[in-house]
Parts: structure tokens; C-alpha cells; sequence
């Protein structure tokens, strides 16, 4: 029809920039300090990054239980990893060693924070999450063992698991992230 606006395809804004912005500080900051026995630095700037996330969320309370929901999952799915002996991490004063060091907790809280936001454009299209999952979740492991954070110790089965659950968690974090937008309708 005459007259109607054309499609305007959406680019960045500047929430997503400084999202993507906070995720890679806190993503870096998390990973070097564990490659460089300073495991509570990462964990220290991310939850300023969150804490910031959620104070400037439009639902604060539902950013809040997605984050801590990312992070119960990353616990469980870091743990089981950890626990088979398919990877491995400098020891973290005052944690016990059978469980993920508390910077490789919060990066799960990192990605929750990407959810409605950087990644909100992925939200409905569920098999391109699933293959962003099984392969960016990966390569995010093994960087983080190039830059010495972490050990792959049996790493073609520890990145068969991470490509699996990956390609089960992203999805999944989308599906609570809808659950807690209908709550707060």
C-alpha cells in the first residue's frame, strides 16, 4: 500500500552493545583470573556486571531468577564435566575442589544476562540456538583452555559433552526466559 513504512531491520542498540560489552569484560576477566590465581577477580567484576544487568532491566526480579537459574545449570553441567575427569582447574582457595570454580559458575550467569538482550533475536528460532550451542559453547571451553583457565584433560569427550549440552542448554535458557517473561505479563 501507498504510504506504509518499509520494513526497518533492527541493528544494534546500545543496550546490545553494552551487553555484548559487560559479557566479554566479565568473560575475560573470569577466565584470566583463574589462568592467573586470581579466581575471585573475575568473580568480583561479573557481579558488578550483573548486579548492574539486573538494576537496569526492565523486569529486574525476572533477570534475576533467569541468572540464577543459568547459574544452578552451569554448577550441575561444569560439575559433571569436572567430576568424569574430562576437565580440570587450578584449585580455588576456599572451594571445594569437586565442584566448578565460582569464575567458571558465573559465566553462566554472564550468558543468562545475554538472553533478552544480545541474543533476544535468537529467542524463537530454536534450531539455529541448538547449533549456536553445540558450537560456540565449545569453542568458548577450549579458548578459555588456550588462555589457561581450565584443562581439557580428555577433550575430544569433554567437547562431545559440551557440543551435546550446549546444544541442549541454550535452547532450554530460552524456554525458562519465556517462562519468566509470561510470569511477569
Amino acid at each position: 500500500m501507498v504510504g506504509d513504512p518499509l520494513p526497518v531491520r533492527e541493528g544494534l542498540s546500545a543496550p546490545m552493545i553494552f551487553n555484548l560489552i559487560g559479557f566479554q569484560i566479565g568473560w575475560f576477566s573470569c577466565v584470566l583470573g583463574g589462568a592467573n590465581q586470581l579466581p575471585w577477580f573475575g568473580v568480583l567484576l561479573s557481579a558488578m556486571i550483573l548486579l548492574i544487568h539486573i538494576k537496569r532491566a526492565a523486569h529486574p526480579a525476572m533477570e534475576a531468577r533467569l541468572i540464577f537459574c543459568a547459574l544452578i545449570i552451569g554448577l550441575i553441567f561444569d560439575g559433571v564435566l569436572l567430576n568424569l575427569h574430562w576437565i580440570a582447574f587450578a584449585p580455588t582457595p576456599h572451594w571445594p575442589d569437586q565442584l566448578p570454580p565460582p569464575w567458571m559458575v558465573v559465566l553462566w550467569g554472564l550468558f543468562a544476562s545475554t538472553i533478552n538482550i544480545s541474543l533476544a533475536w535468537l529467542q524463537h528460532k530454536r534450531v539455529m540456538a541448538i547449533l549456536i550451542g553445540a558450537i560456540a559453547g565449545p569453542v568458548a571451553y577450549w579458548s578459555g583452555a588456550r588462555l589457561g583457565g581450565l584443562q581439557l584433560t580428555q577433550p575430544i569427550a569433554a567437547l562431545i559433552y559440551l557440543s551435546i549440552g550446549w546444544a541442549l542448554a541454550v535452547p532450554v535458557l530460552f524456554k525458562i526466559a519465556a517462562l519468566l517473561n509470561t510470569e511477569k505479563s
